[in-house]
């Protein structure tokens, strides 16, 4: 028998890990074999996960309270399962889907089960996030619809902008010297005076 570890992700700092490490405390998994990142799943580039997978050998364990857990692009995690269980010849084991346990059914048969539902989850996981982007999208059309501004609000402008807009745009000084009086990159000045003028008609 080889090495038991555990692993554990939560999204951010403000998150805790307490349900996750007391599902993998109770399976037997030493405190020092458990391994946490907190940041998101898009990808497997976490620091801890890299270290725990350097440190796991063959025969070795992976215990992950859900699928979830280990990350959220699912065509990375199906990629990411068989590197693991092919290629290191590490058992992977996800306590809220018994189904997904490789030391199960190590026959053709356990092996299609756990191809199809990691398969399955894959699909559902990609439609969820597609179903996510486009409610956001038709979220922040119907915001800007209703007025609503997206972004920082911009600073006021200068007590001095009229005076040296007037002066620039009656040819009096050029944009770099109307810049810097305003105390503003060019590119900014020029982007203000456009709204200013905008704004005035």
């Amino acid at each position: 028998m080889g090495q038991t570890y555990g692993y554990i992700r939560v999204s951010t700092r403000e998150q805790r890990e307490d349900r996750q490490r007391d599902a993998l405390l109770a399976r037997g998994v030493a405190e020092r074999h458990i391994y946490i990142d907190r940041q998101s799943g898009k990808d497997f580039a976490r620091p801890q996960y890299q270290v725990l997978v350097r440190r796991m050998k063959k025969d070795d364990l992976l215990l992950v309270k859900s699928i979830d857990r280990l990350g959220r692009n699912y065509g990375e995690i199906l990629e990411e399962w068989r590197r693991l269980t092919k290629e290191k010849g590490v058992d992977i084991a996800v306590l809220d889907m018994p189904i997904l346990d490789t030391r199960r059914g190590r026959d053709l048969m356990g092996t299609f089960l756990a191809d199809i539902v990691l398969q399955i989850l894959s699909f559902v996981a990609e439609n969820e996030r597609l179903a996510i982007h486009q409610r956001q999208a038709e979220g922040i059309a119907a915001a800007r619809r209703r007025g609503v501004a997206f972004g920082r609000p911009p600073q006021p402008l200068p007590d001095n902008f009229p005076a040296v807009y007037a002066c620039w745009k009656a040819g009096d000084l050029t944009g770099r010297a109307a810049a810097a009086l305003c105390a503003m990159p060019l590119s900014t000045f020029r982007y203000r005076a456009k709204n200013y003028e905008k704004n005035r008609k």
